[in-house]
């Protein structure tokens, strides 16, 4: 699925012009990111989480000459699963919690 049909998903769902659908999928997007990219993260219970990670300096490994080099240290982002999508996406019932 691309971005053009989610929108048109999002419009038939909500019942919305593709036109609205477009700019709160763009506005939800630039909100993640934003947040992310601050430091904060982002969770949306039952889809998952998104934050930044830090990946630390390494000694990598040239693969076609096997000459050593350096990568430096840099901020990723991350998305971790929900239980809700891991269960729909395993096709298992999620777990009640307690």
């Amino acid at each position: 699925m691309n971005k053009a049909e989610l929108i048109e998903i999002t419009a038939d769902a909500a019942e919305i012009s593709k036109a609205a659908a477009g700019k709160a999928l763009d506005a939800v997007i630039a909100a993640i990111v934003k947040a992310v990219a601050k430091g904060d993260s982002v969770s949306l219970v039952g889809f998952g989480s998104f934050k930044s990670n830090k990946r630390a300096a390494r000694v990598g490994k040239n693969p076609q000459t096997g000459a050593a080099l350096k990568i430096p240290a840099t901020t990723v982002p991350k998305f971790t699963a929900g239980a809700g999508f891991k269960a729909a996406v395993s096709g298992k019932k999620a777990a009640n919690k307690k």
